[in-house]
């Protein structure tokens, strides 16, 4: 494959890339390109976690890229996932959580074989090397710059805090580095933890690493605050969370469960500046599937395919499409795209491991 190929695979369907620059100069050296996404662990994986991110993985794939996921215990524990217990988070991250990402790589086109897994504890056991990266990247650091970021553990900014939230932000950063790879990736959420990994690099006499950030979904509901301005200032509010689960669709739900919570979403009818229907449609369904199938009664127009977001928009923004027939085709298009996950979640030891889950959430 050539570079552009590559370039253009490694580019699609993000947001923002820091920087591209360096990016092609990375993939004209002929260099091995090192990837990794990390997660914290807690509950049930979602679009957001499943879909959105492991496309970007397959894209890495496709273009060569050798990736790993990340399975974040320790910042996990340090953010009070799963009541806080470290042995509990690491049995769901090399159980549940792990077979929920291979199964979301498999959904998305991608090769769950050829994805490696690196648990947070393992990195770290009798590494003193990774914990001079952590003193020495937090050396260069302010502590209203480290407060500034922990915005990437999704906590609000101001007030009292747990001292061990400041230890996260360095910690993220230190990852990348012990880790040894050269191009991060994450949600947009997680940009502050990678400017710090690249303004520390020459610092710490390491390699300045690319970021690459991809869309957070939207949730399901409706802001507290409509109509809204700027999405930015209310991404923590308004992107999709498995802590609300009525507003998340999850990799594993049935196709009653998705159809209801499609059927339920907020989805303004003429709106494109908000709308997560539409933005589960540009971010999901066409990277994923490339069109989408709207059926109507031949009275408003009969069945329609769109193989452009863009089109399916306009038409959406001019009243052509009514908001009840675009969440049917997204619902069915979702329902298509998952279906390798209920069937992997439906073999009974896949199931247990869901189960157990499912139990320590209503616990905590």
């Amino acid at each position: 494959m050539d570079t552009q190929k590559r370039l253009e695979l490694i580019k699609r369907n993000t947001e923002e890339i820091i920087t591209e620059d360096r990016l092609k100069e990375l993939l004209k050296s002929g260099k091995k390109i090192r990837h990794y996404i990390g997660f914290e662990i807690s509950g049930f994986v979602h679009l957001g976690t499943g879909l959105a991110s492991m496309h970007k993985v397959a894209d890495f794939q496709k273009a060569g890229v050798e990736c790993i996921i990340f399975l974040a215990d320790w910042h996990s524990w340090i953010n009070n996932k799963l009541g806080g217990d470290l042995e509990v988070i690491k049995k769901v991250a090399v159980g549940y959580f792990k077979e929920a990402m291979k199964i979301s790589l498999k959904c998305v086109g991608g090769n769950p074989n050829k994805v490696k897994f690196v648990l947070g504890s393992d990195l770290y056991h009798n590494n003193d090397d990774y914990w001079r990266k952590v003193i020495k990247i937090s050396k260069n650091l302010t502590l209203s710059r480290v407060k500034r970021s922990i915005t990437i553990m999704g906590r609000k900014l101001g007030g009292e805090m747990p001292f061990a939230w400041l230890i996260y932000p360095p910690m993220q950063a230190a990852d990348i580095f012990a880790l040894n790879v050269n191009l991060a990736h994450a949600g947009i959420d997680q940009r502050s933890a990678h400017v710090i990994a690249i303004e520390s690099a020459n610092k710490i006499k390491k390699e300045k690493p690319i970021a690459i950030h991809h869309h957070l979904l939207l949730g399901a509901q409706k802001p507290k605050t409509w109509p809204v301005k700027d999405i930015k200032e209310i991404l923590s509010e308004i992107k999709m969370s498995k802590s609300i689960p009525k507003t998340a669709i999850f990799i594993h739900d049935s196709s009653e469960e998705i159809k209801n919570k499609v059927k339920n979403a907020f989805c303004p009818e003429r709106e494109v500046g908000f709308n997560p229907v539409l933005d589960w449609t540009e971010w999901l369904i066409f990277p994923i599937l490339d069109k989408i199938k709207i059926e109507r009664p031949k009275k408003f127009g009969e069945t329609i395919i769109f193989d452009n977001y863009k089109k399916l928009e306009k038409e959406y923004a001019s009243g052509k499409i009514h908001p009840l027939d675009l969440k049917n085709a997204v619902a069915d298009s979702l329902i298509k795209i998952l279906e390798p996950a209920r069937k992997h979640f439906f073999k009974p030891k896949i199931r247990k491991m869901k189960e157990q889950l499912e139990k320590l959430r209503v616990n905590h």
